[in-house]
């Protein structure tokens, strides 16, 4: 005698998450009593209800988002937290750079509190590197600090800014100059959201995996540079392998360097000029990535002048990001007004800033002090 098995339709929900726990990769940013994990897959937003992780019931939760992205995604966070028992508010910043600012962050503070965040409440960072960065900061120094979640939703927060625990503000005069370390409890990136992103942002994504590759892995540079037309497509099974390996390379440097006291300042790499430009030529009209970008085209002719970095390496970073859509080609300003900003990145010593240069691709030397005249050579021949 046959025996049927009848499934509702909770039944069948309960299976396809049970087969989709075992789709999603996840890596463990390893720092001992605060080690965290990041999970990465197509539709891991539902994960952020697993019972077996986070205790939602009878909390409190700010869920931190802006106008792109709050559209699209808060209903789908604020109801799996309902359904787990969490009473939840959404506070919706204006999208870009510029609501990086000491007035939002104080918004948000009265945000947490007509949400009603007590030390055991939640915040919840959804969105690109600005949300990530504004929530971060809020959720270290609310009642001296609450548990918060990672939900990137640009591609360049899934490969760098959602990892590591770095938070900041913004100054008129600098870019991140007040911020603090701040672990999450978890990163969820959730590669479905690539498909709303907007081209721009995707570039602004892969040149800080063109910098993970450049620092780290030569492979992955390789693979960048045979992958380019994939890259146009959100589907691509690639973004899975990309963004694992992104993530797997900071979280080795971070579990090895949380602080930034030695190696995680390869991470930086060319940011010194990057942070600087944003700055000069105003947020939000220079992109972080397409900043950067000019930042690695800088930073490696510089590491031809002084660790004898090869030219035939300079012209392989510089056509990957061209070839990326990414600019290499500096702005048109002048090189004082750029200097004077680099001397107010957070990573300068003794009025210096400190570049990170490359000896070969795939390895990076952190902490140079590179005298002004080489840097406006180097600057001057970028602009060519």
């Amino acid at each position: 005698m046959a025996v049927c098995a009848e499934f509702t339709i909770d039944g069948w929900l309960a299976a396809l998450y049970f087969l989709h726990s075992f789709m999603a990769l996840i890596w463990t940013v390893q720092l001992g009593q605060r080690s965290y994990p990041i999970r990465i897959g197509r539709g891991v937003l539902s994960d952020i209800g697993r019972k077996e992780d986070f205790r939602w019931e009878g909390s409190r939760a700010l869920i931190v988002s802006d106008s792109n992205v709050a559209p699209l995604y808060a209903q789908t966070v604020q109801q799996t937290l309902d359904h787990c028992g969490c009473r939840t508010r959404t506070a919706i910043l204006p999208a870009g750079e510029t609501s990086k600012s000491a007035e939002n962050l104080f918004g948000l503070y009265r945000e947490a509190l007509a949400a009603g965040l007590d030390r055991k409440g939640w915040v919840l960072a959804l969105g690109g590197g600005v949300v990530g960065d504004l929530a971060g900061f809020l959720a270290g120094t609310w009642l001296r600090g609450v548990p918060f979640l990672q939900i990137p939703t640009s591609l360049l927060a899934m490969v760098d800014s959602s990892v590591g625990g770095k938070t900041g503000v913004n100054l008129p005069e600098g870019k991140n100059l007040v911020g603090v370390f701040n672990q999450p409890e978890g990163v969820f990136a959730d590669l479905a959201c690539l498909d709303t992103l907007p081209d721009r942002e995707r570039r602004c994504g892969l040149a800080e995996i063109v910098k993970t590759a450049a620092i780290a892995d030569e492979s992955l540079f390789r693979m960048l540079e045979t992958s380019v037309e994939s890259l146009g497509n959100s589907r691509s099974g690639i973004w899975e392998d990309l963004v694992l390996r992104c993530c797997q390379i900071k979280a080795e440097v971070v579990a090895a360097d949380e602080r930034e006291l030695d190696r995680r300042a390869i991470l930086n790499f060319g940011h010194t000029l990057g942070h600087a430009l944003e700055a000069v030529v105003g947020y939000g009209q220079l992109l972080h990535g397409e900043a950067i970008s000019l930042g690695m085209v800088f930073a490696a002719r510089l590491s031809q002048r002084i660790l004898g970095f090869q030219k035939e390496e300079v012209d392989r970073l510089r056509d990957l990001l061209f070839r990326l859509g990414l600019p290499v080609q500096v702005p048109a300003v002048a090189w004082t007004t750029v200097q004077n900003a680099m001397r107010l990145d957070k990573k300068v010593e003794s009025g210096s800033p400190r570049f990170v240069l490359l000896s070969r691709l795939g390895e990076a030397e952190r902490g140079h002090l590179i005298p002004d005249a080489v840097l406006a050579e180097v600057w001057h021949a970028c602009g060519k």
